[in-house]
């Protein structure tokens, strides 16, 4: 526990998805959020800062207790709709515009305000709740008084605190531990984290209490793969002064895999790398709320324009301006203020559908007031790692060039393997004549040929068992303990941990075929036979795979023979210069390619000592250049390799989620673009997006080269522009060279390419592109996530969908619906995102239907009595109009659908439709408006003409027929019947009946009781 290292208290499973990047209060800089600058931290002593540095707490809340009702209530008034009313309800306090009773106007704008502002209080008391969850955690921590215990809201930049660890003991003897980062950038691997040298001396942890010492820091940014600082103890004598770069570090949302830690912390609150790398929250809003809205305008341009004819037709006669606004009032149910209950009570109806559909198990709905948007994606979004993945890797094929060997003949390697090393205890070069060859061996041609495969199986596993950074660890399993377990290398408490799921994978190959990898550290390796047998390898030089060279290598002295072997393992286009020329390198990478599997070509050089020993003399003194490292370190081992000999190509498959594959050609066939964004490897990133079929077969895929400059952009760009129908992959970095010279230009090729794979994408970047394809496109985007590397790009989107998945629940937590596999996706959204949309449409344009009937019978009367402004109904009336007799017959339309969930799922081109907006448009809003024209003016005229002598009654019998008109327009509107619609719309005729029949048979049935008739003595 003597592990120091500069980092940020691990918060395992913790959210940083919706943290406002305004800190913890508006006042930011009050708070200690004003401009970033470099720091020194002391150890230990948080009180010794030179700065105000932001509290360490997560605040996801858009209000707190004094901005609360302020604030929803600006958020409301704030569009016009709410606004025209408000200010039509205010206007009933003027004596010269009073219409009626002031309930009249203020009943529906205060139902309408409070179940807003009730929603948004539960939304709010969540959200704090979680809060408060997260920000209460408890740390331990290093001070004066021993280890304390200390919430993370308490932690401060200075403090020392322990970090336990998460999975397994440390197995590093040097202080080393490993980190896993998915929740920040995406990608699987294992990151390999070292403490500071001089801090490893000192006996305990508690001692670092005791020595003066500081961290330098550089001021917080966003990049998480850099990091650039000083170390300096002063009490040293010289004093100690070391550097620190980003293997020094830990950042917050990542968790420690292995050992336990002792960190200062460095940065906290809203100057996190997780923070800031998180884009602001949203407050998103339906697009059918924005066209509804857009139509209300339309209507309240009719309603001032109806109003002055009306002036106009008195020839604007005495106070004629107040005329003007009791028209206005008297023809206010143009704008149907029931409108915006309507839509908003349909919407909490499909969550609730959402929630309770049995065949999407586990969603959840966080943000109801946006599921009509499901109904109108044009673009998808999605990450690749735990959202198509499983992240299981899988060993699938071993090829050999003249034989392949599949999962169904394993059995033939694994003899291969255990012949080989159980004839080598009998003789020198026995491994080269399995025990069933040699009955053979008398045949020449057979013999050669069985040797030389059975030779190229054992040499290829061997070199997969090497050439690796895969570490076997050791732990109890409550029979046996760690020490006795690591020293049997028993079987049982082996667990493998790596960079990479894949590396893990062909170990554990290799383990299935006899050759067991059972111990390494940083200088040796040890592989176990079939037969027991150990073999001691020592590690000369180790050449990590990084992003730049796609591959890796080692170079290992047997001990049992003192032959030194260099092997190397990579991607097949930079493998296929490496080796010696062969004609089936290309073809076959290529077939294992479409099949959706990762392949590596694994290869060796045998090396003499003498040249071992050149080559480390010169790898040494290029280590040592202070100009252009990097470059001569790469040159001195690009000098090993050539003409390797190639051993073989491994195929690894990382196993696809259920039912990925349909669903992703359902998106496709309802016209859906679908781009995968992922921080993993372009490689990698490739072969998911074959084996997934988000690239089809008979579609082509063009690799955008690496570019740093405009002019590479440029000539690049002018090449992909001469392909057609053809899938795009392309990197982080040449994406964000590409859209600071071409956006435009790359946009706009990007919306025709029929899929996209960005990798080693980061989150900033993926929110940005999700920017720039609704900014360019004006289409909806829905992105797709499960890990904290996807809240920007969630948020950001129109529809953020979050898969509750291995990575945690930070997407699934910060996304507006939360799904628990990626197939669901494909109901979410052609049956629940389709019906809520057309149910939507439908709903909105039938209250407008429904107000626009009385106003044009308001305008009638009005016209016939001399353009007086006098209601035509009024007090309860006018307000039971649109609550009491419709409102249960018009809102059971949120019920109505047009063809069965199955054949929405099996025709996916009928989603293509809504893509287009046909169901609510200005076109269909122009036929109901003449619709409603048309019969507002048949019931008024028709009641005024056909009871002219009962003119008495005019309002009782043209309100009565407007009500049927409704209901009958209602059962007209009905595509498909729900036991519910019968009810609402027939309650009506059934309460008519009990209360006209009801109290007579009541009356009759009490007579009969206490004053029987004489013949009922008879009867009985």
């Amino acid at each position: 526990m003597t592990d120091n290292i500069p980092l940020q208290p691990v918060r395992h499973k913790k959210r940083h998805d919706n943290k406002r990047r305004d800190g913890c209060c508006p006042w930011s800089r009050c708070c200690g959020g004003g401009d970033f600058r470099p720091r020194t931290v002391w150890l230990g002593h948080p009180e010794k800062r030179e700065q105000r540095y932001p509290r360490n707490v997560i605040n996801n809340q858009k209000y707190n207790f004094f901005t609360f009702l302020p604030g929803v209530l600006f958020n409301q008034f704030k569009y016009f709709f709410n606004l025209y009313f408000l200010l039509l309800a205010c206007s009933q306090f003027v004596n010269e515009l009073r219409l009626g009773a002031l309930y009249t106007y203020w009943v529906p704008l205060g139902f309408v305000l409070i179940i807003t502002i009730v929603r948004e209080a539960v939304e709010e008391m969540r959200c704090f709740l979680r809060d408060k969850e997260v920000n209460s955690q408890i740390y331990s921590k290093l001070s004066t008084r021993g280890t304390v215990k200390v919430k993370s809201s308490g932690i401060q930049v200075g403090d020392l605190i322990i970090v336990e660890k998460t999975f397994f003991p440390d197995f590093y003897h040097k202080g080393s531990c490993f980190l896993r980062t998915d929740q920040l950038d995406g990608e699987t691997d294992w990151k390999l984290r070292l403490p500071v040298a001089c801090t490893q001396r000192l006996p305990t942890a508690a001692d670092l209490l005791q020595i003066r010492s500081f961290v330098y820091a550089e001021e917080p940014n966003i990049d998480i793969h850099n990091f650039i600082g000083t170390f300096t103890r002063e009490d040293g004598d010289p004093p100690v002064s070391e550097s620190l770069s980003i293997e020094n570090t830990l950042w917050a949302s990542t968790v420690i895999a292995s050992g336990t830690v002792v960190g200062v912390v460095i940065y906290t609150g809203k100057e996190l790398r997780s923070v800031m790398n998180t884009s602001n929250p949203r407050h998103k809003i339906g697009l059918i709320d924005l066209e509804v809205n857009c139509l209300t305008k339309i209507l309240f341009g009719a309603l001032v324009v109806v109003s002055l004819v009306m002036v106009a037709l008195q020839h604007f006669a005495g106070r004629w301006y107040l005329q003007i606004f009791r028209f206005l009032l008297l023809f206010s149910n143009i704008v149907p203020i029931s409108l915006r209950v309507n839509l908003d009570m349909g919407k909490m109806v499909f969550s609730w559908m959402i929630k309770k559909d049995s065949k999407i198990p586990g969603t959840v709905v966080r943000a109801s007031t946006i599921p009509e948007q499901l109904g109108r994606i044009s673009y998808l979004l999605t990450d690749k790692t735990g959202t198509l993945t499983q992240n299981e890797m899988v060993f699938r094929r071993l090829h050999l060039g003249t034989v392949a060997y599949g999962m169904d003949s394993m059995d033939e390697v694994q003899s291969h393997v255990f012949s080989a090393y159980t004839q080598s205890q009998n003789g020198e070069n026995a491994s080269l004549y399995p025990p069933h060859d040699l009955q053979a061996s008398r045949a020449p041609g057979a013999t050669k040929v069985r040797k030389t495969i059975s030779s190229r199986v054992h040499e290829a596993v061997k070199a997969i068992a090497l050439v690796h950074n895969v570490t076997p660890v050791y732990e109890s399993n409550g029979v046996t303990d760690q020490a006795e377990a690591e020293q049997h290398y028993e079987d049982t408490c082996r667990v493998y941990q790596a960079s990479s799921p894949d590396e893990v994978s062909l170990v554990q190959w290799t383990e299935s075929v006899g050759l067991t990898l059972v111990g390494r550290d940083q200088s040796s390796v040890q592989l176990r036979t079939p037969s027991g047998q150990i073999l001691n390898f020592t590690i000369l030089q180790a050449f990590p795979f990084t992003y730049e060279s796609k591959r890796m290598g080692i170079i290992v002295r047997d001990e049992s023979t003192g032959e030194i072997t260099f092997y190397l393992k990579g991607a097949d286009v930079v493998m296929a210069g490496i080796v010696q020329y062969n004609d089936w390198l290309e073809e076959e990478c290529g077939n294992m390619a479409r099949e959706g599997l990762r392949v590596l070509v694994v290869a060796k050089k045998s090396l003499t000592e003498e040249q071992y020993q050149d080559f480390e003399a010169r790898y040494v003194q290029a280590k040592l250049s202070v100009h252009d490292r990097s470059l001569k370190v790469a040159t001195v081992i690009e000098s090993l390799e050539m003409e390797m000999e190639l051993l073989c190509l491994t195929g690894v498959e990382d196993q696809l989620q259920a039912d990925v594959r349909p669903t992703l050609e359902i998106l496709r066939n309802a016209g859906i673009k679908v781009w995968m964004l992922t921080g993993d490897k372009l490689e990698t990133a490739t072969c998911t997006a074959k084996n997934a079929h988000l690239v089809t077969r008979n579609q082509d895929i063009h690799v955008f080269r690496p570019v740093t400059t405009r002019s590479e952009a440029h000539l690049e760009l002018n090449a992909f522009r001469r392909k057609h129908d053809c899938a795009l992959v392309i990197s982080g970095d040449s994406l964000e060279v590409c859209l600071k010279y071409y956006e435009y230009e790359f946009m706009e090729l990007a919306c025709q390419c029929p899929a996209i794979v960005c990798c080693r994408c980061a989150p900033t970047q993926k929110a940005q592109i999700v920017r720039l394809l609704q900014e360019r496109t004006g289409k909806l985007t829905c992105a797709v996530g499960d890990g904290g590397n996807d809240v920007s790009m969630i948020q950001e989107a129109d529809c953020g969908v979050g898969v509750e998945g291995k990575e945690g629940k930070q997407a699934s937590l910060a996304a507006d619906f939360s799904i628990t596999q990626f197939k669901h996706l494909g109901r979410l959204l052609m049956v629940h995102g389709r019906n809520s949309y057309k149910r939507s449409a439908a709903l909105s344009q039938f209250v407008i239907h429904r107000s626009l009937c009385i106003s044009t019978m308001q305008a009638v009367f009005s016209s016939v009595f001399y353009f007086a402004s006098v209601p035509l109904y009024q007090g309860f009336l006018i307000i039971g109009y649109s609550t009491i007799y419709t409102m249960f017959p018009v809102f059971s339309l949120v019920l109505d659908k047009d063809v069965k969930s199955e054949v929405a799922m099996l025709y996916p081109e009928l989603y293509k439709d809504l893509l287009k907006g046909r169901p609510l448009s200005f076109k269909t809003f122009l036929i109901w408006v003449l619709i409603s024209i048309y019969q507002g003016n048949i019931i008024m005229y028709g009641a005024l003409l056909l009871f002219e002598s009962e003119f008495v009654h005019i309002v009782a019998i043209s309100f009565t027929s407007l009500i049927l008109t409704e209901l009958l327009m209602v059962a007209l509107t009905v595509q498909k019947w729900h036991w519910l619609m019968i009810v609402f719309i027939g309650q009506y005729v059934t309460a008519i009946t009990l209360v006209s029949c009801l109290p007579l048979y009541i009356l009759k049935y009490l007579r009969r009781r206490f004053s029987p008739p004489s013949y009922s003595k008879l009867t009985s």
